[in-house]
């Protein structure tokens, strides 16, 4: 594991701008600084894609460069194009400011050799203030869009944003939300951020016209919080079972998917439970799938009421999933990993060419 540095929020408690100095330095020699957007990993413009997926990763334990060690690994064997984290980037309560040294320790040491695009959204501990893992202070999300601009690897240059792949007449597209403003377990004090409010609207009619609009075989919608889930947090709508108020139950989540993504995009792909789900392809959600994988460093096990069908699932386990897509199928292939020896093991593959609406 990478000899740690001086934490940029001991250093700015204790000795002021020497601390500074010092996380600067940190962040720098991890983090590839890219403000003119030169130093970026490029999009890859091809046709054939393989996609890491892991979520729920940013603890800096041992468990998650577990994970992030047989990624890399596999990813040199069978070669890498992308990846995506599904939010929950940086625990326990997000990053205080873009320099904060826990970007490196959490991002950028443990992936170190994944070098490409890594396609980030918001989760609930990205963006919280008192309460861990509220997701009551969205504002914090913005240190993480911020950091787009100082990371060849960390792609998020809005709280959503859409990636085609490639550019012209795309074989897949991907769509990025930030769910957490309507399922925080806290209510909302921004009214920026209300469940309704202005980022909401402004992100609930931009999906739907950039779907509308997608050329591409295959669309992608993926954030944080899922619709369907096996795990312990539940299904949108009766997260955690409450099926009350505007935020904790996620009633607004599942408006949003059933609304405007069912139907439209073939899989929804999302964290938040530290489980592996690859559920079924969804005929009471027109064919939209469900995938969940969270489990890149901590596991969490079913829940006792759950009811949505599957294809596979794996609970009380560390693992990761990659996505391998060409015009005619998308390949989802799950992996395993052995916390103590690093060990990665294939666990399901699952084939998909229906697409949505066909």
């Amino acid at each position: 594991m990478p000899v740690r540095g001086i934490s940029r929020r001991a250093m700015l408690a204790g000795v002021g701008g020497v601390g500074t100095a010092v996380a600067l330095g940190a962040v720098g020699r991890q983090a590839v600084a890219a403000e003119s957007g030169t130093g970026k990993f490029p999009i890859p413009d091809k046709r054939e894609l393989n996609v890491l997926l892991t979520g729920d990763a940013g603890t800096g334990k041992p468990e998650q460069y577990a994970v992030a060690a047989a990624a890399r690994k596999l990813c040199e064997e069978r070669g890498v194009d992308l990846a995506i984290g599904l939010g929950d980037n940086i625990y326990e309560n997000g990053p205080e400011d873009v320099l904060d040294d826990e970007f490196a320790t959490k991002f950028e040491e443990p992936n170190q050799g994944i070098d490409v695009p890594w396609l980030m959204v918001l989760g609930n501990h990205d963006t919280s203030g008192v309460i861990p893992g509220s997701g009551g202070r969205p504002s914090r999300g913005d240190h993480e869009v911020a950091y787009h601009h100082h990371s060849a690897r960390w792609y998020m240059p809005d709280r959503h944003y859409s990636v085609a792949v490639p550019r012209q007449a795309p074989v897949a597209e991907f769509f990025a939300l930030d769910t957490t403003p309507l399922s925080s377990y806290v209510l909302q004090t921004d009214p920026e951020y209300y469940w309704n409010g202005p980022f909401a609207q402004k992100q609930r009619a931009w999906l739907a016209e950039s779907l509308a609009a997608s050329k591409a075989r295959w669309k992608f919608v993926f954030a944080h919080h899922p619709l369907r889930n096996n795990g312990t947090h539940g299904n949108a709508g009766a997260y955690e079972g409450i099926t009350c108020g505007d935020y904790l139950s996620g009633k607004h989540v599942k408006k949003l998917y059933e609304e405007v993504v069912c139907g439209k995009a073939e899989f929804i792909l999302s964290g938040h439970d530290h489980t592996l789900q690859i559920l079924d392809t969804g005929a009471d959600y027109r064919g939209t799938q469900q995938i969940v994988c969270g489990a890149a460093a901590k596991s969490k096990g079913r829940a006792a009421d759950a009811q949505n069908k599957a294809f596979w699932e794996a609970y009380d386990t560390l693992g990761f999933m990659m996505l391998s897509i060409d015009a005619d199928r998308v390949v989802t292939d799950a992996y395993t990993v052995d916390p103590e020896s690093g060990a990665y093991t294939h666990a399901y593959r699952h084939v998909r060419r229906d697409r949505v609406g066909g």
